[in-house]
Order: C-alpha cells, then sequence, then structure tokens
C-alpha cells in the first residue's frame, strides 16, 4: 500500500525540482505554516527546490474570517478559494511535488486533494492536529456543518507521504497510509533566542497562542489569582494572543501578537505555560508553545498530556504540572529561586537545539523530499 497512489518516475534528476504548497494562509502569518514548512523553505531552494506558495486566505479576508457572522463575507471568501485551487489542479502536473498542510479548501470538500492526488506530482500531507475531529472557531460555530473533519482519511489516501507531528498522529495515519514520517514541529534556533536577561525584579508568567486556544487557560484562573495574592508585585502575567484575556485580581499585561518585535516579547517571559485537557485533540498537539518557551530559556510548565511527556524530562528541562496543587507549588518554587530558572532554562534550550530544532531536522526533511522525487 503506498497511500493510494500509483508510483510515476522522474526522469530527468539533474533539473531543479518544483514544489507547490497548498496552506491556507500567507506567509509568516499563521504558526503552524511558519513552524511545519515555511522555516524549511530556504533550505529546500538550497538543495534544488524550487517551490511556490498558494494560500487561498488573503489579509484582508483574515480580518472577517474568524469574526462572528459576517456570512456573506464568508461566502465570497469560499468561493474565491474554489478558484484559486481549480487553477492549482490545472497546473498540478507542472510540479514534482505538492506538498498540502491541513486541507486544500476550510470546507469538507475533497476534490482538489483527490485531483491533486491523480496528476503526475507526488503528494505529501503535513497535519500537526489531530484534524480528523470536530473543532471550530467561536466565530465560526455556526458554519460547523460545512466542515467534514473526516474528510482526513481521504486526503491521507490520495497522499505519497505523510509527515505527521508526534507518534499519536502517525498512528492514526497508518490506518490510511504506510508511508508515514514523524516529523517534529521545529523552532529556529538561531532566530529564537533570548534578547534580554532574565528578569529578577518582577518576574513575567506568561503565555502565548491563539483566540482557539485560550480556554485551555481557564483552569488555571483559580492559580493565577492564588500566585498573585501571595508574591504580589514581584510578579505579573502576560497573554500574548489576537485577543486579550480577562481576569479579575491579577496584573495582567495582553499584548497582540506581532511578528516584527515577537521574540521581544517572548524575552520578557520567565515562566512559560501550556495547560492543556487530558483529550483526543490535546493528544494530537506538538508541543510548540512549550518548545517556544525552551528556546528562549524561559522555564516551561506543561501539563502532562501526549507529545509534552516526551518534550519535558521532568525537574531537568522543565516541568510538568496536573493538579492545581501541582501549578500552585511549581510556579511558587520557580518565583522563588532565580539560580533554577536559569538552569532549567539553559537545559531546556538544549534540548531544543539537540532534538526539535530546524537545524536538527533539515537534512531528514530533505531526505523525504528527495526519496519521493528519486522513485
Amino acid at each position: 500500500m503506498a497511500c493510494g497512489r500509483s508510483e510515476k518516475v522522474i526522469v530527468d534528476l539533474t533539473m531543479r525540482k518544483k514544489v507547490l504548497f497548498i496552506a491556507n494562509h500567507r506567509l509568516d502569518r499563521s504558526p503552524g505554516q511558519r513552524f511545519r514548512f515555511e522555516q524549511y523553505l530556504d533550505f529546500l531552494e538550497q538543495n534544488g527546490y524550487d517551490w511556490e506558495l498558494s494560500n487561498i486566505i488573503s489579509e484582508k479576508d483574515d480580518q472577517v474570517l474568524y469574526e462572528k457572522g459576517k456570512f456573506i463575507q464568508k461566502g465570497i471568501i469560499e468561493l474565491k478559494s474554489w478558484f484559486k485551487r481549480w487553477k492549482d489542479a490545472r497546473k498540478a502536473d507542472d510540479f514534482d511535488i505538492i506538498f498540502i498542510y491541513r486541507e486544500a479548501l476550510l470546507t469538507g470538500n475533497t476534490v482538489f486533494e483527490k485531483r491533486f492526488g491523480s496528476s503526475r506530482a507526488k503528494v505529501i500531507f503535513d497535519f500537526d492536529d489531530a484534524v480528523w475531529l470536530p473543532n471550530v472557531s467561536e466565530g465560526n460555530k455556526v458554519l460547523q456543518v460545512l466542515k467534514k473533519p473526516s474528510k482526513t482519511d481521504i486526503i491521507i489516501q490520495n497522499a505519497n507521504m505523510v509527515f505527521a507531528g508526534n507518534t499519536y498522529l502517525a498512528n492514526f495515519a497508518m490506518k490510511f497510509c504506510d508511508n508515514i514520517k514523524i516529523i517534529p514541529t521545529t523552532i529556529d534556533t538561531e532566530y529564537h533566542k533570548r534578547n534580554k536577561e532574565p528578569n529578577s525584579d518582577k518576574i513575567c508568567i506568561g503565555w502565548t497562542g491563539t483566540q482557539t486556544t485560550m480556554k485551555y487557560l481557564e483552569p488555571l484562573k483559580e492559580v493565577f489569582v492564588e500566585i498573585q495574592k501571595k508574591y504580589g508585585d514581584r510578579i505579573y502575567f502576560k497573554i500574548i494572543c489576537d485577543q486579550p484575556w480577562e481576569l479579575q485580581g491579577i496584573d495582567l499585561v495582553n499584548e497582540t501578537w506581532n511578528k516584527e518585535i515577537e521574540i521581544e516579547q517572548l524575552s520578557a517571559i520567565d515562566i512559560g505555560v501550556m495547560p492543556l485537557t487530558e483529550d483526543a485533540w490535546s493528544l494530537g498537539k506538538c508541543g510548540f508553545k512549550g518548545l517556544q518557551y525552551m528556546a528562549m530559556e524561559s522555564v516551561a510548565i506543561l501539563s502532562p498530556v501526549g507529545v509534552n511527556k516526551e518534550i519535558i524530562n521532568h525537574e531537568k528541562n522543565g516541568f510538568l504540572a496536573e493538579t492545581t496543587e501541582e501549578w500552585l507549588r511549581t510556579l511558587s518554587l520557580l518565583i522563588e529561586d532565580q539560580n533554577l530558572r536559569i538552569r532549567i532554562g539553559k537545559a531546556a534550550r538544549r534540548t531544543v537545539i539537540e532534538r526539535y530544532s530546524t537545524d536538527s531536522q533539515k537534512k531528514r526533511y530533505l531526505n523525504y523530499f528527495n526519496e519521493l522525487t528519486e522513485q
């Protein structure tokens, strides 16, 4: 079995190869895209691959897509998406590889994945979440009926190779394809590096994410209030997100994520938190928030869910906390011991460099592309 695809031969291996990346967003817009494939683009280009990105959501469309209502505008976005993907389908045979990140359309149709699968191009499908499960942003709950998470099965069947972000995702994909490669979500550690010394005067407890993941902060509200009462103006909280978070009783700073200053934003965080719930969707997550904190030498406290337990060696390169008592105890320990924060932070960055950096994975990444095109 080869994911339902017939094998085809590339005749002239001396020519530069062409890759079409199919994704929702423009460059530098989506964290998933940035850390799954965008940061490998230069390396691919240096090694014989010319690439083109076809995204269906423009900067203007981005302003309305995740808001409530605005159904006419969203309908127009979907029509434009179909037109864009028809153009992609017509030129599919011009490429050696078509790389699909998560899906070709925002709705449940798989006509374009099937078309790419029947082209002369080899198809790579990449996913970093349990996308076969329902998960819709608050602004689009009403449109959930148009989604079809089960389409993931069909997308995988029409691929030659699948990049899965962790073992849990890989095990799902293996039901539909036998050519599965586990590629962790990676960090460019030359870019992600702290640009200021850790704060010893006022310690920052931080979280970064999007409005769709903000729900995971809810169980920590009681913890944050108690920690603020205990330590007063020795600490403050920072939320880096596309919408503000509200919690009475804490010293809270909300910042809108900004690509131009994101390293400065992250550098302020002394202790980074990544709470998760124990459910099927969370098991599919690839630990990205934790890896960002660790690369920046911030101390990461993660829920012991899924891949987080592989990333964190408890009390060596970070901490795992599950109960309210564990979160309170761990935060207190780190607030009171600056030397511990520094030691754990440095060990965390070493872990990312060795196992989860772009440099540590880029040769494997390239080899998988070569493996497909040299068949």
